[in-house]
């Protein structure tokens, strides 16, 4: 990977990290395009500028996360990433060979495209916002978030989202809880992965590749600071179907062109 297909990667993240169209998608789908490797320090970069759009909204959103007194918020947030946690260790497998398999990230797209076709007919009697979410209701949000484990192309945000309204969240609060949901998780999915990289090929930790993550992680940060404002006013006016034929038609298109050997 060289230092401008890093930087188009990192941008594909951050514009798509907070979307309900899965980054992850959209990094598998873009690498072959731009002739990136599956490599270990491709798998860790693609780790680590999640992290770093995901950085953003600890950033936009510093007041909620820097307020001590409102312990309950941070217990929430555990409460919800404890699916996560087990089951992303007991899947690692599954996850690994799901995640290098286009063809399964290309039908869940779609089927999560139809799904989002419907989302806004069938939860449209919001009536929680997230400081009254219970913990019952923050543990559902996080079973939902393991759907996106189980089912690479399916999209943390859209799961979480999607598990926020069935609890009566209304669309900004359904998002904005998604979107902290993402810190916790994305710090222990990042810990874990750098670790076993590390561990298992230490010469990617190069200074040349470091330097490279270290470019990424800004410009994914960057984008997404800007993707999350415009989600957010984006879905409270247009809702969800958008979103939806957009990922319709790309799991589409890649389902053509691994039919037709062109990918």
């Amino acid at each position: 990977m060289d230092l401008i297909q890093a930087i188009i990667i990192a941008i594909i993240e951050g514009i798509t990290e907070f979307l309900p169209i899965s980054s992850t998608a959209h990094m598998k789908f873009a690498n072959p395009f731009l002739g990136i490797a599956d490599t270990p320090f491709v798998d860790l970069f693609e780790i680590v500028i999640q992290l770093a759009a995901i950085g953003s909204i600890v950033v936009i959103y510093y007041k909620r996360f820097f307020n001590f007194k409102h312990y309950s918020f941070y217990l929430k947030l555990i409460v919800a990433v404890i699916p996560a946690l087990i089951f992303g260790a007991l899947l690692k497998k599954h996850i690994d060979a799901a995640l290098n398999n286009l063809w399964i990230i290309a039908i869940v797209m779609v089927a999560g495209g139809v799904l989002l076709l419907f989302m806004d007919k069938l939860f449209n009697k919001p009536a929680v916002e997230t400081e009254e979410l219970t913990y019952k209701q923050s543990f559902v949000v996080g079973c939902f978030q393991v759907l996106s484990i189980i089912f690479p192309g399916l999209s943390r945000s859209a799961a979480t989202i999607i598990g926020g309204m069935s609890q009566k969240l209304t669309k900004k609060t359904a998002a904005e809880f998604s979107f902290f949901l993402a810190v916790p998780t994305m710090l222990a999915a990042s810990a874990k992965s750098t670790l076993d990289v590390y561990q298992d090929h230490p010469e990617v930790f190069s200074n040349d590749n470091l330097l490279t993550l270290l470019i990424g992680a800004v410009v994914a940060f960057i984008v997404a600071l800007i993707s999350v404002k415009f989600f957010i006013q984006f879905v409270q006016k247009k809702g969800f179907a958008l979103f939806g034929w957009y990922r319709i038609a790309l799991g589409l298109t890649i389902m053509a062109l691994l039919y037709t050997k062109y990918l």
